[in-house]
């Protein structure tokens, strides 16, 4: 077709080619020339990548940009299917924009790789771009791509090392990352700077892959701190931070192996450089020198400063320098200032400088950015526990910050307020966040109920502030008050004094006779309060804390829960509670029970099964057992303070769910949880006629509602066991080897009373089984505290105690576990997902084995750290044997 291919005569060639080459060039040149002519007028050229964004832009529906998108993958598909396109690196940028909409591009893979063995850069740089995007670790084409990193990160342009460089740090595996560590190492002991910090930031990311290999790159990066460039510079600090987060050794070889190298003072020379040397047009950003590498500098101190005084102390003063002379007028001092409050408060620093750092936090509560002040309370409510008396100096502003519109911030100043409460400022602060669950969204009631509560439990100064706490409570939260916050007022008001009773029945009558469609818990309280105090409430003396004296007939009351009873606006556990207290008025006035008993008879027939079995219960109680009712529904007496638990009232304020105490409702069956009254017990048991699971059944029923009833010594069901003294209190069980055999006047053979012997063979005896160190890594430690229910051989109860061994705040933690398909796994839910520093989260598990197998589990840790999400498997396979014997 050319006839040119003989001659040397280039007057002859076609002009196109007479201004290309030159006769310097060999023939061979030529003829690859002319091929690249014959292919241009074969083939059309391509759809230019501006040409198919402006079309798929251009299309209305999705099915005709479908119709776009795969019209153009099915060209790409056919050129590269020609063993020497000319389009190549036109069409790979074309799929990669594909890619980017989400569509399906991996047949372009190898053509990348074609185009990264290519001479020219333009070809490389499509081609590792599509490398970067189309190939991870998991496609077999990723092991073809080693040897042609090796060879660019050997190459003499060192645009072309940058490349591979970059790629590496992108999609290196494991076994790359090994291969071309070597290289990288060699790479950061380059004279070019551009190098220096392309082979620092890959090494960066090799390290976060293959941890291990950190130890090679430590003398490289020693010699990063001495650079002048500032890009070498902040790449050579990010790479000390990474590894001194994630290897303790490696932090303690920079602090102290280190130390005729000064890594501390060599950071606070760069760091006060940088503040003095005044306006630098390269690296200024709003008039602040470098704030990017400022920032990393400061979080590199504060690793460096943790737990160390002497490191503390050498940097106290360029944090000073930094916090008083770093302009606060834009935000980019705004963010140097941020890191270095982080910093003071993480270190072993001075208390001036510490009331210095919450006085920044101060101004930034003032500033008009929504950001920085949900950046502010949010540092506050880590450092409240540093030092409370430096943030109580800025109180005022905090409650300011309720009535911000905005609801995060609101939510983070409700959780700081609450943190400041103290004996001194109880009064002033629950004014004020009364005010604020008044008019507080719904999503807010629940948890600031809860909390008011709990800080009036701890710094209520007297009982009667203490109550009418709460009713503003149950008053301002209506609905939305949580069980725990109808619990705490009911057995407040069993423990107060005969006075204050007085007080809190005629003020939650006059609530009562409000309409409470809207506060249903409030009247659950009342309706309790008036049941077990009604005589105060008509007949009593007259309180002189009660501002509104009551003047009231015993059918004016009735009226009311009447009223209340037949209201449709009232759920059902109201109309349960109303109904136990109308029932209890009976024995308390001393009149009116005929309209009372009429009122109880009609929900004989209720539509409801359980106001229907209460209606018919307490109907009996007025014909045929009437010599039981006055005993029956005496006062109850007062409920004793139970003891406060991880996953109790503290979680339920942190709007986390109630976790019941699995080890006392399984192993707490011992004869010292008897109820209170033990003739009654007895004689509603009886002596012989009882079948063997009767008592049983008994026991543990009442050892489930144990929390819920007085617990004393049981005189006459001692006489019955024979002198068994139970009231002294209960060791630990002990191991197997070390449980003397029952006496025989105590073994089952010799009693007649099946209660006796369910007594007796429901004491725990367990194994002792160690604790099992399940996880332990990057400050987080996950212990396995393991149980054998005596009743229950099958079962294997685990206890996950998950301690936070750092000095930062673990939020959304996640804990899951799995065992093979021949176990049974139930899993309770956590007390909490956050983990405060020095602090623990419980979850129980439960484990069912049939066969006696040997337990393997597999588990999967989420969190959020300080250096972001953290995701991290475990199997756990040394499950001691004596946990199944």
């Amino acid at each position: 077709m050319w006839p040119y291919y003989e001659t040397e005569d280039w007057s002859v060639l076609p002009p196109e080619l007479n201004r290309r080459f030159n006769p310097a060039f060999n023939m061979a040149s030529i003829k690859q020339a002319i091929n690249e002519a014959v292919e241009r007028v074969r083939m059309p050229a391509p759809t230019r990548l501006r040409d198919l964004i402006r079309q798929i832009r251009a299309a209305r529906t999705a099915a005709e940009e479908r119709t776009v998108v795969n019209k153009e993958c099915a060209y790409i598909r056919s050129t590269f299917r020609e063993e020497d396109s000319v389009w190549r690196c036109r069409n790979i940028a074309k799929l990669l924009y594909i890619h980017m909409l989400g569509y399906p591009a991996h047949f372009g893979q190898l053509e990348c790789l074609k185009l990264i063995a290519s001479p020219r850069f333009t070809d490389k740089r499509i081609g590792y771009l599509g490398a970067m995007l189309l190939l991870d670790e998991r496609q077999d084409v990723h092991l073809l791509i080693t040897n042609c990193l090796k060879n660019d990160l050997n190459s003499s342009t060192q645009f072309v090392i940058g490349l591979a460089l970059c790629t590496l740090g992108a999609i290196a595996s494991p076994e790359m990352a090994r291969d071309l560590a070597a290289e990288v190492e060699r790479l950061m002991k380059s004279p070019n700077a551009y190098i220096r910090k392309k082979a620092a930031l890959c090494a960066f990311r090799i390290i976060r892959r293959v941890p291990e290999l950190m130890e090679m790159f430590l003398p490289a990066t020693r010699s990063l701190l001495t650079e002048k460039n500032h890009g070498v510079l902040i790449t050579g600090v990010t790479l000390i931070t990474e590894m001194c987060e994630n290897s303790i050794d490696t932090l303690n070889h920079f602090k102290k192996e280190c130390g005729h190298r000064e890594i501390v003072p060599n950071l606070v020379r760069i760091l006060k450089n940088l503040i003095l040397a005044g306006y630098s047009p390269e690296h200024d950003v709003s008039g602040v020198s470098d704030p990017f590498l400022q920032v990393k500098i400061l979080r590199l101190l504060r690793i460096l400063g943790r737990n160390d005084v002497d490191a503390s102390e050498a940097m106290n003063d360029i944090l000073a320098q930094v916090a008083t002379n770093t302009e606060t007028s834009k935000n980019v001092g705004n963010t140097i200032l941020y890191e270095t409050v982080l910093s003071i408060m993480d270190i072993k620093s001075e208390s001036g400088l510490r009331v210095l750092a919450v006085n920044i936090l101060g101004r930034f509560l003032l500033n008009n950015d929504k950001n920085i002040r949900y950046v502010a309370l949010n540092t506050l409510l880590k450092t409240v526990y540093v030092d409370t008396s430096a943030v109580q100096r800025h109180r005022s502003t905090i409650l300011e910050c309720l009535k911000d519109p905005d609801v995060s911030i609101r939510r983070r100043a409700m959780e700081l307020s609450f943190a400041l409460v103290n004996t001194n400022n109880i009064r002033t602060m629950m004014k004020e966040l009364l005010l604020f669950l008044e008019r507080a969204d719904p999503e807010f009631k629940a948890q600031c109920s809860s909390n008011i509560v709990l800080s009036a439990e701890k710094f209520a100064p007297n009982q009667r502030w203490h109550l009418e706490t709460l009713f503003k409570v149950l008053v301002a939260a209506g609905n939305y008050v949580r069980d725990d916050v109808v619990a705490c007022t009911i057995q407040l008001i069993s423990e107060a004094q005969t006075s204050k009773q007085n007080y809190a029945v005629c003020a939650l009558w006059h609530a009562l006779e409000r309409d409470t469609a809207d506060k249903q818990p409030l009247a659950q309280v009342a309706t309790w309060c008036i049941g077990e105090y009604g005589d105060l409430l008509l007949y009593g003396t007259p309180s002189e804390d009660v501002e509104t004296p009551v003047n009231l007939t015993e059918d004016e009351v009735i009226d009311v829960y009447q009223r209340l009873l037949w209201s449709p606006q009232n759920s059902v556990v109201t109309k349960q509670y109303t109904l136990l207290s109308l029932m209890k008025l009976s024995t308390r006035f001393q009149q009116g029970n005929e309209k009372i008993r009429q009122i109880i008879d009609t929900f004989g027939s209720n539509l409801h099964i359980e106001l229907q079995q209460r209606g018919v219960e307490f109907s009996h109680l007025f014909r045929k057992y009437e010599h039981l009712r006055p005993a029956l529904l005496e006062r109850m007496p007062p409920m004793e303070t139970a003891k406060p638990q991880a996953n109790g009232i503290i979680g339920l304020a942190n709007g986390e769910p109630e976790v019941e105490d699995e080890k006392s409702i399984i192993l707490d069956n011992s004869p010292s949880a008897a109820p209170a009254d033990s003739s009654a017990l007895l004689d509603l048991l009886g002596s012989s006629d009882l079948d063997a699971e009767t008592p049983t059944t008994i026991i543990n029923n009442t050892n489930t509602n144990i929390d819920s009833s007085p617990v004393i010594n049981n005189n006459d069901l001692l006489d019955l066991l024979g002198g068994l003294d139970l009231s002294s209190p209960v060791s630990a069980p002990l191991p197997i080897s070390q449980v003397q055999p029952a006496p025989q006047i105590f073994s089952p053979t010799n009693t007649a009373n099946f209660l006796v012997d369910g007594l007796l063979n429901s004491s725990p005896v367990q194994n002792e089984i160690p604790n099992l160190v399940a996880f332990d890594k990057l400050g987080l430690k996950i212990v396995f505290k393991l149980e054998r229910p005596p009743d229950t051989p099958d079962l294997l109860v685990i206890n996950m105690v998950a301690q936070n061994v750092g000095s930062v705040q673990l939020t959304e933690f996640l804990f899951q576990a799995a065992v093979p398909k021949t176990f049974q796994l139930q899993m309770l839910s956590p007390s909490s997902t956050v983990i405060p520093p020095l602090g623990q989260v419980t979850q129980v598990l439960k484990v069912t084995n049939i066969n006696k197998a040997s337990l393997r589990m597999r588990l999967r840790i989420s969190y959020t750290g300080e250096s972001g999400p953290v995701l991290e498997q475990a199997e756990v396979n040394n499950f001691p044997p004596l946990a199944w014997q």
